[in-house]
């Protein structure tokens, strides 16, 4: 099973858990870490590389962040690995809710791109969607 490992900007991370978990039910193993400003970065970095090293059950971990350039996203890159970390930036709740869905389906290498694709079909401006509706 692929591990999730969520790195965002103050509790960003473990309130989408959260919310994945009211409508899945228990999600195993996963974790969300949270970069602010009252830890420095050798800190974060040691929690994150614990993280990675717990969740790990063979088949690779799947580190979410929530804005590509950021520390949280920053600190990630340096744990990609081929075929044992990857990193996908611009973290939605669609895209932990589809990853859910389909990890034990896949290998590390397959998830992460249909995990991206599946978060960037779900962002939908609503009035233009509205308006197709009205006018169809």
């Amino acid at each position: 099973m692929i591990a999730m490992l969520i790195v965002t900007h103050g509790n960003l991370g473990s309130e989408m858990l959260k919310a994945a978990e009211m409508i899945k039910g228990k999600i195993n193993n996963c974790a969300s870490l949270s970069v602010d400003q009252t830890r420095g970065v050798e800190e974060i970095t040691r929690e994150m590389l614990s993280d990675i090293n717990r969740l790990d059950r063979g088949k690779g971990v799947l580190i979410f962040t929530d804005l590509f350039g950021g520390t949280p996203s920053n600190i990630s890159l340096s744990y990609l690995k081929e075929r044992k970390v990857e990193v996908i930036t611009g973290v939605n709740l669609p895209m932990i809710l589809k990853f859910f869905e389909i990890r034990e389906k896949c290998a590390l290498t397959e998830i992460a791109p249909q995990v991206a694709d599946y978060g960037r079909k779900n962002i939908y401006l609503a009035s233009e969607i509205l308006a197709r509706k009205i006018k169809g």
